[in-house]
């Protein structure tokens, strides 16, 4: 290039980078969203239709919507709770990102989807002395016997300087391996390791500053402890409660930017009590055992019940929301509708978590199974839940899909 074009191109990026927003570390980010080619080969995959036809249309530019939640990040293909994983989910657009929050041995919080999965989203086991304080340490397979190779590391097994020295990878385990390097080595198929080789591992302190500079929200969720409470003594579910919520007042961070969630009703309730400012918006995840999204009587509480208890928005499944009609088309579930009714407000999960759909998904397809058979379903889903159900966003384990999505769709 000649040096007065090199020249210009300086003064030109020179001349953009102000408008530009900055994130942490000096990373700065793309004016637009960046989708990449996945939300199109969606569209591809679709049934044709007005839908497929009306998101075949839709070119971008892509904005940042707080309709994208990034679940753990970008956790299809980066280690989830990951910093790559944030930053990727910030570069799709995602305007809300999930920090699963727990505890350390010395009360220091982190990043982790649950307490005792150091074994399959880190690589403790190849860290000798770390690997030596787990609470199950690494048993290999037995093919002799058919036993199956086991491992258990909680954060709450080791301090937070430990936890620092440790490698995000992509969640996954060999049930057949025989060594503690084999165990690691069990990535599902329809994901991918090509980004998981120097995950860095977050604090819950780190994932705000990170969050924070990257102008997105923040969902952290208090994950449900595996270890006796109160822990090491004192350390009480309330103190546990109490403490997620003071780090972002510590950082200056208004509530209205925070979604606190729980799976534990009496998490949700205690910061109705507590926090106020915050339970305005906190989730309560709802996976209650023995609940069936199409029988009433086994909702207990009831809508209407924890709409007076103070939950203003219901977490639940993807295949809570939905059942099929005598059609076989996809429609809300009697839950959705009733949750609707009662004035409580939807977050769902998890979008692009099933992996590939040509045999009707799994988990969080279950309740339309009969009606998936390809990837493209992952757009019909959406769509029903968003015009149908009315959800007010979804978290996706790939957010590039919910960002395209909600801007062909003219939301915010």
């Amino acid at each position: 290039m000649p040096a007065r074009h090199r020249a210009a191109l300086f003064a030109m990026l020179l001349a953009i980078g102000p408008a530009l927003p900055a994130a942490a570390d000096g990373i700065v980010l793309p004016r637009e969203a960046q989708i990449g080619p996945r939300p199109f080969y969606l569209v591809d995959k679709m049934k044709d239709g007005p839908l497929k036809r009306a998101l075949s249309q839709c070119t971008g530019p892509f904005h940042k919507t707080d309709f994208s939640i990034g679940h753990r990040g970008a956790a299809l293909q980066f280690p989830e709770h990951s910093r790559e994983s944030y930053l990727a989910a910030a570069r799709m657009g995602a305007g809300v990102i999930e920090c699963d929050v727990t505890f350390t041995k010395d009360r220091q919080l982190v990043c982790r989807h649950s307490q005792c999965d150091l074994q399959s989203t880190t690589n403790i086991l190849t860290v000798p002395d770390l690997a030596a304080k787990c609470s199950q340490p690494f048993s290999p397979a037995d093919p002799a016997t058919g036993k199956k190779a086991s491992a258990k590391c909680c954060t709450s097994d080791i301090t937070l300087a430990e936890f620092k020295r440790l490698t995000a990878k992509m969640d996954g385990f060999n049930p057949n391996a025989t060594t503690a390097e084999d165990y690691q080595n069990g990535t599902p198929r329809w994901r991918t390791d090509l980004y998981a080789a120097t995950g860095t591992v977050m604090t819950h302190d780190e994932s705000i500053a990170l969050i924070k500079s990257l102008g997105a929200k923040f969902v952290p969720e208090l994950k449900a402890p595996e270890v006796p409470m109160p822990f090491d003594g004192d350390y009480t579910q309330e103190k546990y409660a109490t403490q997620m919520l003071a780090a972002y007042k510590a950082a200056g961070i208004p509530a209205s930017d925070v979604f606190p969630q729980s799976f534990n009703l009496r998490d949700i309730i205690y910061w109705v009590k507590t926090e106020p400012g915050f339970a305005k918006q906190a989730i309560y995840l709802d996976e209650r055992t023995g609940l069936d999204p199409n029988k009433p009587e086994t909702w207990k509480p009831s809508m209407a019940e924890l709409k007076a208890s103070g939950v203003a928005i219901l977490g639940p499944p993807i295949h809570a929301m939905l059942t099929l009609n005598d059609k076989r088309e996809i429609v809300p579930s009697a839950y959705a509708r009733a949750a609707k009714a009662a004035g409580l407000d939807l977050i769902g999960w998890s979008l692009e978590r099933d992996g590939p759909l040509n045999k009707g998904g799994g988990f969080y397809h279950k309740s339309v199974k009969a009606a998936i058979d390809r990837d493209g379903d992952t757009l019909t889903v959406l769509d029903v839940l968003t015009k149908q159900v009315g959800v007010r966003a979804m978290f996706s384990d790939w957010p590039a899909t919910t960002t395209f999505y909600a801007n062909c769709m003219g939301m915010k």
